[in-house]
This record gives structure tokens, sequence and C-alpha cells, in this order.
């Protein structure tokens, strides 16, 4: 059961109208300058942060006040700053969804987002769903025509990426709240990728399984776990032969940790994922000459670091 939620603040005596909140270090376009937002809790999980951001980016975008947008939503700057700030507690779907609202966002994704953020805040599936139904239902998704077709085009990749590197039974929905984010502010999203869409996306999917993959503790992705995974250790009957197996690719798994982002990304999709040139450069963005020569780097490096130049079994 969660606790209660607050109550609105009551104004108090001389209250002046808030100067609009500045989420990013600079403000959005030209006009009158605002005071900074105060800064999200760092303790909430990665959808929660997802959604708030989405939510403070579209705030700064228009240039709002959180009289402005308690004005709109009917709820009190008080409870806004908290949702805002991602504090005290849990924001209730009715409360969130006033702001989407409010905004001209798209409440599809966000609710999905609402949704993660939940579980990563241990509410519980009844609470959840109790509050989605206190909210009119949103309708069927009218989800762009245009981000439908680059989804079947990168899901795929998008997917095995997350897969070998998370080892999860279900990466789809890691891949699933990149295209959420994604929609969210597709407007914001076509404008900041230019002609290289896929780039684009690539470094917003790429951000979102690495939050979740498992560290050394110097930061390096750790990709040992998957040795467990390789079609050569499973077709291997003696344990002892198995574990030398299993032990040899754990360290050469653990070299392409070393590697910078660009190199690991094509040695992870080339040689764990098993795509083609070809591919890796569709679900990455780049260019086929920079995806030969990252590659050709990247095992070069390899070498050095380890004796076993590929992961193919």
């Amino acid at each position: 059961m969660s606790s209660p939620q607050p109550q609105d603040d009551p104004p108090t005596a001389g209250e002046v109208p808030d100067a609009p909140l500045s989420v990013s270090p600079a403000p959005f376009g030209r006009g009158r300058r605002g005071r900074r937002a105060e800064p999200m809790s760092q303790k909430i999980g990665p959808s929660h942060q997802a959604l708030l951001e989405r939510l403070r980016r579209q705030i700064s975008a228009q240039r709002l006040t959180l009289e402005e947008l308690a004005r709109r939503t009917g709820f009190s700057k008080g409870r806004i700053s908290v949702l805002l700030r991602g504090i005290e507690y849990y924001p209730s779907w009715e409360l969130t969804y006033s702001l989407v609202h409010a905004l001209g966002l798209p409440p599809w994704p966000l609710c999905r987002l609402w949704t993660s953020g939940a579980y990563e805040a241990a509410k519980t599936t009844t609470w959840i769903n109790q509050r989605i139904h206190d909210v009119r239902p949103l309708g069927p998704e009218e989800r762009p025509v245009e981000q439908r077709g680059f989804i079947q085009q990168m899901e795929h990749y998008y997917t095995a990426y997350a897969r070998a590197l998370l080892h999860i039974e279900r990466p789809e929905r890691i891949v699933g709240e990149a295209f959420d984010i994604l929609w969210a502010g597709w407007d914001e999203t076509e404008a900041a990728a230019g002609p290289n869409l896929p780039r684009y996306a690539w470094r917003l999917l790429r951000s979102r399984v690495l939050l979740r993959v498992r560290r050394h503790p110097d930061d390096r992705p750790d990709l040992r776990p998957a040795a467990f995974l390789t079609i050569a250790q499973s077709r291997i009957e003696d344990p002892v032969a198995r574990f030398v197996e299993i032990s040899e690719v754990a360290d050469f798994f653990d070299a392409i940790s070393h590697l910078p982002p660009d190199q690991f990304d094509v040695v992870v999709l080339r040689y764990l994922c098993e795509l083609t040139p070809h591919q890796v450069q569709e679900a990455t963005g780049l260019s086929p000459a920079h995806v030969h020569t990252l590659d050709h780097h990247a095992r070069g490096a390899l070498e050095q670091l380890h004796h076993r130049p590929t992961a193919r079994e």
C-alpha cells in the first residue's frame, strides 16, 4: 500500500508568480530568463527519470511557470514541484497525466514510462492499475506513421544488443522504453537528429541499456556472464573442458569492455549479436567506411588484449 498523497499546499501571504522554470543550464530560445528549477532526485529509477526529463524539457521549451502549470492542471504548485523533482512519494497517474495533457505530450508512451517508474518505486500492480483507472481511458494509440516504420526497421537490432549486454528474459522492455522516449519527444527528436535519425536513436538506446548493465568497480560494462551463453560451451559435455572454455571466453568478453564506445558497439553487434557489417551500419547510423575502420581497430586492440580474435562460437 502506498502512503497517502499530500494535500495541496495553501498559498502563502504575498506569494508572487514564479519565474519560468529553466531546466537546462541555458534556457531554450530567447526571452525572459527564468530561475533554475530544483534538481531531480538522484535516487529515482531510470524509467522515472526518463519521464521527468521529458516533462521538464517540455516545460522549459514552453517557458512555463509553476503558477501557469497549476492553473492549467488544477493541482497546486507544491505538488507539481514535488512531482518534477521526483521526491517524497511516487506521483499518481492523475497528477502526471494532468501535466502531460497540459503540455500537449502524447499520453501513451508517458503512461508506460510512469508504469515502469512505479514498479521501480516498488508499487504493486493493483496500485498501478487503480491509479490508471482514476483517469479517463486514453483511447487507441496514435503513434506517428514514420516512427512505426522506424521501429520495424530497428527493433531486431536493438533487442539483440540489449539481450547481449543485459542477459534478461525480456530485453524488449528496455527497447520499448527507448522507442517510447523517442515518441514522447518526436518533434524534438527529428529536429535534433537531422538527417541521421538512426544515429540519434542508437545513442538513446545505448544509454538506456547501459543504465542497467552490470559493471566492474571501474565502471566498465561486465560482459563475462555472456560466456555462459555461447554455443561452443553448450556443446562440451566434459565439465572440466567446459569450465576452461567458459573461463577463456569470459576473459575475451572482459577485454571487449576496454574498447572505446563505438568500437565496443561494433564488436558487440558483429561478434556477439552476429550482425553483418551492413546491419551494423543500419543499426548504429554509422557509415560503411566507419564501421569497417572501427571493426579493424577493435580487432587489433583485442588481439593485443587477448589471444582469441573473435567470439563467434
